[in-house]
């Protein structure tokens, strides 16, 4: 006898190819997905100052370099953090803190002169609870909170940049 979960997944691993959907990234084969991989791979990401900026260049270049790719974009961005207090306590001490994550980037060709290819701006948000005189424990949530903003920024980027070259046209 069928289960129904299995028909319904048959299906949906079925349905999948005819609605158009494709993987993004790819690590081998052909196709469009490994252009994307190969394009993502020769994206080289500047400099950016200050402590978060380094957390997010790393983590863009975990999700962008390989070995042995030479480099034909440049990837410039920086990362910006602005804080909301959401909630207070009954003496008027805050008892949460959102943060804004935003990061403005811009893809340049390695070329002289750079030619700009695509910009943009992305956004990620967060909180965390300031609990009452625990200082090192709210210490620890913010740092905790900004890793995690800057994650999700530069997951965000890359999806954004992996979109841009699978839909743009082969030169």
């Amino acid at each position: 006898m069928w289960s129904r979960r299995a028909f319904l997944a048959g299906g949906t691993a079925l349905a999948l190819p005819g609605c158009g959907f494709r993987p993004l990234y790819a690590t081998g084969g052909a196709g469009p997905s490994a252009d994307v991989a190969r394009e993502l791979s020769a994206v080289r990401v500047a400099r950016v100052p200050d402590r978060n900026g380094q957390i997010f260049r790393r983590a863009l270049e975990e999700r962008f370099v390989t070995t042995g790719t030479q480099a034909r974009y440049d990837l410039r961005a920086g990362v910006a953090f602005a804080a909301e207090i959401e909630g207070y306590r009954r003496d008027g001490t805050p008892s949460r803190v959102r943060y804004v994550g935003t990061s403005a980037w811009s893809l340049y060709t390695m070329a002289t002169p750079p030619v700009l290819l695509s910009n943009g701006t992305e956004r990620a948000f967060d909180a965390y609870g300031l609990p009452e005189n625990q200082f090192f424990a709210a210490d620890n949530s913010r740092d905790a909170m900004e890793r995690r903003l800057v994650e999700q920024l530069a997951e965000d980027l890359a999806r954004r940049l992996a979109i841009y070259f699978a839909n743009r046209p082969a030169a």
